[in-house]
């Protein structure tokens, strides 16, 4: 396929005889199919040549007798036609010019000769380009009177034209007037009038230049009026146009060619667009009998009213709502897995869920196309819960980017009124839809991975409740027929796969609660933040700085130290922060000293971040009886707290500080009241109480503290207060206590052994009814971390109290 490269401003040529005369055209000629030209004889007019079939013509062309067959194609849009995608007429050409350009393209200028009808196309399986037998189409001349008055008349009309028409150029009007065979003229001119390619087509298979003339005659008067037309229009806006007024002389240009066209007024076309539009969305019955309403309605309504706008509005937005738009599932599991792999680094059950559902996405996929049926799976509702800065959000992008759908998220953070979901109804000024079919909207699909950020963060006030507002949207029997206050017409979300994120499932209401299936992502390990630091922060942040990969190198014992010293959180938005600094300094060195490598190591990490703002407290507090180590779970992730009891002379009285809520209070009275009770069994004076006072205080006291899990850990704070024993300053526990002494099971077991293991713990006991919670913990944390499962408190204090000269196991399970 060939196309012009600039604009067809094709000349006539004088040359004739010679070579190109017609009586020495062969009768097979190679066929250069044109898209969007036709060649007239005589005329002479630039071609790009792209495809490799037509350049080798070309190349055989031009080593040859130049001589080849240019001819139109059915359709402009195929770069390899067929010969019965080729018009029968064309004209032949010779090559005059050639010339090759670095894209590997050509660019030819080539010249018509004569008129020619394809015969036959010829099979030459020696040659890739299409040859044709081909039959010369004389000229047939006719002279008089009537053929003199229609050449003046023709040329008379093109001059007008060439006037009215600055985009012409001048030569083309000294080549019409000293053309005087009619025949030329009529070629000159249809080449160089605006008309189709199919009305070009039919000049040029008329071998009369009577009727060649007449026609474009024809053609040149009906475009000369519009021309003179054109010009009218402008000279009636001219006088009142302005800077001000531009918007209104360009309506009332529109208008006037409009109503000379017969097209109608303006209003009337946009009622025709709405019109076509609403068709084109495909929308459902019921939407489309709505829009249909509406847009006879805008038709009574007259357009300075503000009822139309609220119309024209509607209509806009029934429109754009991909009620028929989707895209395709991509289901390929190893793709999926290698995508998954490729932006996060652990999240085993996170990916295996996902996974799960892609397989079974696929075998329904499969079992719809076996029985020619369109397959309708319903999308899962995930909710990933888990700590600031472990993915949840990005995991989201990953998994549209694995399945290939598009990505659409809206934050529920401090969202309270029920109209951001629902949207607002039309009788409020500004009205407008949901973020739901807002977001849809701007995905142009009906089936992206929908995302739900900070969902537990949603809020209720006197303007409605929103978490109920998502009952619907997130209800897989309901949300096929979600209905929004402003479209009041349903939309099927059933096929959108909705993402949430929390932080913490308690604000979140019961029954939103029970429409998700729950994900928890508790947190990294030291080895996943070290790896995840190495594959994805350190080179993000180096990109972003500035900073060739090759100048700077991070030790993987610097990036623990980072881990453990300057960073202490569940997720690794700290930490990247943290390198973020390292690289801003490095930058910053480089600038200044010029370019040389940096090695980021354990000895060099405090200049590039200063001293490590965590330490361990564990040394300070080693040999203190009466001090242990306990467990606890935030929203953020585990974390570890110091529990310090201490006596002084008084009696019977219990103070307990440290923003202590109920619950651990009374923890703490169930842990005293073991203590009294067993003591001769603990080896403690049975009558401590009637002559001291007990201090139990939990430091961090700026911070709420509640929750039963603490128990364990208070009651052998003070058996190690009163019987002087030291704790294993390497050692913590979480577990409740009943008043027999039993270690009641407690949640976040995962969360907390993480932070015990983040703390460098190296012990942690945990009530033996958590058995099943320790199989959920990572196994390089288990190596790591000792886990003791403990029934009572007598064996929290056989693993807890140090007895003299006492040493360490190896790490493991212990029943």
């Amino acid at each position: 396929m060939s196309e012009i490269f600039e604009p067809p401003v094709i000349r006539a040529s004088d040359r004739s005889g010679g070579d190109d005369s017609p009586d020495k055209i062969p009768d097979v000629l190679p066929i250069l199919p044109l898209s969007d030209l036709v060649v007239f004889p005589y005329m002479v007019a630039p071609l790009l040549v792209a495809s490799e079939r037509s350049i080798r013509l070309i190349d055989e062309v031009v080593a040859g007798d130049r001589l080849l067959g240019l001819v139109l194609q059915t359709d402009p849009d195929l770069d390899q036609p067929r010969p019965d995608q080729l018009h029968d007429f064309g004209c032949v050409g010779r090559v005059l010019k050639m010339l090759r350009f670095p894209d590997d393209t050509i660019r030819v200028l080539v010249q018509g000769i004569s008129r020619c009808k394809v015969v036959k196309v010829v099979e030459d399986p020696k040659t890739p380009f299409l040859k044709a037998k081909i039959k010369i189409v004389e000229e047939k001349k006719k002279a008089g009177i009537t053929m003199e008055a229609l050449l003046r008349s023709a040329s008379n009309l093109f001059q007008e034209i060439l006037s009215l028409t600055p985009s012409l150029p001048e030569e083309l009007k000294i080549a019409s007037i000293n053309t005087q065979d009619p025949g030329r003229l009529a070629d000159l001119i249809a080449a160089n009038l605006d008309l189709s390619l199919d009305q070009k087509l039919e000049i040029l298979r008329d071998p009369l230049d009577q009727s060649r003339l007449k026609a474009v005659t024809t053609h040149m008067a009906r475009e000369l009026k519009v021309l003179q037309l054109g010009s009218e229009i402008q000279e009636k806006v001219q006088t009142a146009f302005s800077k001000s007024q531009r918007e209104y002389f360009l309506r009332e240009q529109m208008k006037a060619i409009q109503e000379e066209l017969g097209h109608g007024d303006e209003r009337q076309v946009e009622l025709l667009e709405l019109r076509s539009q609403i068709e084109k969305a495909k929308m459902p019955d019921n939407a489309e009998k709505a829009a249909v309403t509406q847009l006879s309605r805008l038709a009574q309504i007259p357009p300075a009213s503000a009822e139309y706008t609220v119309v024209r509005n509607y209509l806009d937005w029934l429109i754009a709502v991909p009620w028929s738009r989707w895209t395709g599932d991509v289901i390929n599991l190893k793709k999926s897995i290698k995508i998954l792999d490729e932006d996060h680094y652990g999240l085993t059950e996170v990916k295996d869920r996902i996974l799960e559902f892609l397989a079974v996405l696929k075998l329904k996929l499969d079992e719809a196309q076996a029985k020619g049926q369109q397959q309708n799976v319903k999308a899962p509702i995930l909710c990933f819960v888990g700590p600031p800065g472990v993915g949840k959000t990005s995991l989201g992008m990953s998994i549209a980017r694995a399945m290939g759908k598009k990505f659409v998220r809206i934050s529920l953070g401090g969202v309270r009124d029920e109209a951001e979901i629902r949207g607002h109804r039309r009788t409020y000024v500004g009205a407008l839809p949901g973020r739901i079919i807002q977001a849809l909207r701007q995905a142009d699909s009906k089936n992206p991975v929908f995302m739900l950020d900070e969902i537990d963060k949603m809020g209720t006030d006197s303007r409605g409740d929103p978490a109920s507002a998502l009952l619907e949207v997130l209800d897989p029997q309901q949300n096929h027929n979600f209905s929004d206050h402003f479209l009041e017409v349903p939309f099927d979300l059933s096929q959108v796969m909705f993402i949430c994120t929390a932080n913490q499932l308690d604000p979140i209401p019961a029954p939103l609660r029970d429409r998700m299936e729950i994900i928890d992502i508790p947190g990294y390990t030291d080895q996943e933040k070290l790896q995840i630091a190495l594959r994805y922060l350190i080179p993000r942040q180096l990109l972003a700085h500035g900073i060739q990969p090759d100048m700077v190198q991070f030790k993987e014992d610097a990036i623990l130290r980072l881990i453990h010293g300057y960073t202490r959180e569940a997720g690794v938005r700290g930490l990247e922060r943290k390198i973020a600094t390292a690289c801003r300094r490095i930058a910053r060195k480089t600038v200044e000293k010029g370019k040389r490598n940096v090695v980021i190591s354990t000895r060099s990490l405090s200049r590039y971040l200063g001293q490590p703002p965590f330490k361990s407290e564990r040394a300070e507090r080693a040999g203190n009886p009466g001090i242990a180590i306990g467990l606890a779970w935030t929203p953020f992730g585990g974390d570890v707290l110091f529990i310090e009891a201490t006596q002084m002379p008084g009696g019977r009285h219990l103070t307990l500080t440290g923003s202590l809520g109920d619950v651990m209070r009374e923890s703490a009275q169930a842990a005293l009241s073991y203590v009294r009770a067993n003591a001769a069994k603990l080896k403690v004076d049975p009558a401590f109480f009637e002559k001291c006072d007990i201090h139990v205080h939990v430091p961090a006291g700026a911070i709420p503290k509640d929750g039963p899990s603490a128990g364990v850990t208070i009651a052998i704070a003070l058996i190690s207060l009163l019987t002087g024993r030291r704790i294993d300053p390497e050692l913590a526990m979480t577990g409740e206590i009943s008043l027999q002494g039993k270690v009641l099971p407690v949640g976040g077991i995962k969360e907390k052994v993480l932070a015990a293991s983040r703390f460098g713990l190296k012990k942690v006991l945990l009530p033996r009814l958590n058995e099943t919670s320790v199989l959920e913990i990572p196994e390089d944390v288990r190596k790591l971390v000792e886990i003791v499962l403990i029934s009572d408190v007598a064996q929290a204090v056989q693993h807890a109290l140090l007895p003299s000269g006492a040493r360490r196991k190896n790490p493991k399970v212990q029943d």
